[in-house]
């Protein structure tokens, strides 16, 4: 894949160049959240993106190193995503912007159980996730 060059070397960019757009997050909390593995299980949710979307945001995100696609033991031609330890590093960032959307839209779906864990020990529940998320990689 052709190395694709950046408007600046300025932080915010290097994410933005990634993450800048409204799907790829919303991809990585299904990863992280929602434990959604499959491209079918992607689509249906509720925001509801197209495929030809879908398969880009998938592209990118793999490219970067954020996610890794491999083939389903149990059904050869079905593809596994899981994130990878880059990926998983996203943890505290998602929490953060969970917590943000808790404290300023009042229409937010958020989980009040979720909100209250991070309030009480936020350290804890970001190790909390983060472990579960590299349990599920086998690695450490």
């Amino acid at each position: 894949m052709k190395a694709i060059k950046r408007k600046s070397d300025c932080p915010i960019n290097f994410a933005l160049e990634i993450f800048g757009d409204k799907w790829t997050f919303l991809i990585v909390r299904d990863l992280m959240f929602k434990g959604k593995h499959f491209y079918g299980e992607f689509l249906l949710s509720e925001e509801g993106i197209a495929t030809n979307i879908l398969s880009d945001r998938l592209s990118l995100l793999e490219s970067n190193g954020i996610i890794s696609k491999s083939s389903d033991p149990s059904h050869k031609q079905k593809i596994i995503y899981r994130l990878t330890r880059k990926g998983i590093d996203l943890v505290p960032l998602l929490v953060e912007v969970i917590m943000w959307s808790a404290k300023y839209d009042k229409d937010s779906a958020v989980d009040m159980k979720f909100v209250k864990s991070v309030k009480r020990d936020k350290v804890g529940m970001i190790s909390q996730i983060t472990s579960s998320l590299v349990d599920e990689l086998g690695v450490s």
